[in-house]
């Protein structure tokens, strides 16, 4: 068996060669913020993610060795994601899209480099290496590896934050049966006094124990949510159709230190580029299923993003909007995305919105999007007695 520094020493090289940016290596020892993680859920904080919540889930975080009961090293990897060609910004253009999901389906993506990098280490020491490989898909309070790691700290905002870097990464983990030289954690908290990553939020989710409280996240709304969204949050979701960089782009750290990444895994496909608002109110399977292939706008399905245009469609207020939200009331196959499509009809106003409306109540069967309707309908009739 090689030495374990010298396939430290491997492991860390072929990990930057193939593209991770931060590297490094921890021991898979029980979490130490176990009992903070247990104390979210308690507090039902984790919304509808109810497989963070599950028995086994619940366990398996506990300690590392209960997913892999030979692991004796956890190689922890980060991945810039900041695209070095952003999107078009404005009311001209699409709506905004979280940075890291701009390109291509990072889970996939890394969890293949990772693989190759094991390859590395198994050729090396000429044997398998019992393994267990994730990124964000595994039980495992990641970001706690990752600063057992060296990698950082965990800032305010919950986010890992490099001080040389900032904190546009994505991470993932190898559990590995193999004995590695763990790195030193990164024990200082430099965020300090302040509080811009809390003070940018526009629905206050982020609480004072660097806990998110996830029902009212953007990117929760927007991505884990199956359901309507909360009418109280939609008008904070401005025009975010996929997640939320808000907390980040205030980060003092990301404004002096991040720097775009040239990997083409985390470029802006062409589709998102060119692609308007109305462009997402009318949505279809065909082009969904095309343009969206191997992306991580895939995780709402096609309902739930034509939902979130609607949302942001309401919040623009661009009476040039009302012809493909109307189509969308209309046409739609989707409860779900009728029912938002009202409510933005109902914000934005106008005479042929209220036709639309007014149309649709005659046919709609469902009955939340009904509702939906009415409430548009009573909205549009009390800004006309105002006036």
């Amino acid at each position: 068996m090689p030495d374990p520094a010298e396939l430290t020493r491997l492991a860390k090289a072929e990990a930057r060669r193939l593209g991770f940016d931060l590297v490094g290596i921890t021991t898979p020892d029980p979490p130490a913020h176990l009992d903070a993680y247990r104390r979210w859920l308690a507090a039902g904080r984790h919304g509808a993610m109810l497989y963070l919540a599950s028995d086994r889930a619940r366990e398996r975080r506990a300690d590392p060795r209960r997913i892999l009961p030979e692991c004796r090293s956890i190689l922890v990897v980060g991945a810039n994601y900041l695209p070095e060609r952003p999107m078009p910004q404005g009311t001209a253009a699409g709506p905004r899209i979280a940075a890291y999901a701009q390109g291509d389906d990072y889970h996939e993506a890394l969890v293949a480099r990772l693989r190759r990098v094991v390859e590395r280490l198994e050729a090396e020491t000429g044997r398998p290496i019992p393994q267990r490989l994730y990124s964000d898909t595994g039980p495992l309070l990641e970001r706690e590896l990752a600063q057992r790691a060296g990698l950082g700290w965990i800032g305010k905002n919950t986010c890992l934050i490099h001080p040389g870097r900032g904190s546009y990464f994505l991470l993932a983990e190898a559990l590995l049966g193999i004995d590695l030289i763990p790195d030193a954690p990164f024990a200082p908290d430099r965020c300090g006094s302040c509080t811009r990553c809390i003070e940018s939020c526009p629905t206050g989710c982020i609480l004072p124990d660097r806990t998110l409280d996830a029902r009212r996240c953007l990117s929760y709304l927007t991505i884990e949510l199956k359901g309507p969204i909360p009418e109280s949050l939609r008008h904070h979701m401005d025009d975010w159709l996929f997640g939320c960089d808000l907390c980040q782009q205030a980060c003092p750290w990301n404004q002096r230190f991040a720097h775009p990444t040239s990997d083409p895994t985390f470029q802006p496909r062409p589709f998102l580029q060119r692609a308007h608002l109305k462009d997402w109110l009318l949505l279809d399977e065909e082009t969904y299923r095309r343009e969206l292939r191997g992306s991580p706008l895939k995780r709402p399905k096609r309902r739930g993003l034509v939902r979130n245009a609607a949302v942001a469609a309401g919040n623009r207020a661009d009476p040039d909007l009302v012809p493909a939200l109307a189509r969308a009331l209309l046409e739609d196959h989707a409860p779900l995305a009728r029912a938002h499509a009202a409510w933005a009809l109902g914000r934005i106003g106008g005479p042929d919105a209220r036709a639309a409306l007014a149309r649709a109540q005659q046919r709609e069967q469902e009955v939340h999007t009904s509702e939906e309707i009415r409430a548009a309908l009573s909205r549009l009739q009390r800004k006309r007695s105002k006036k």
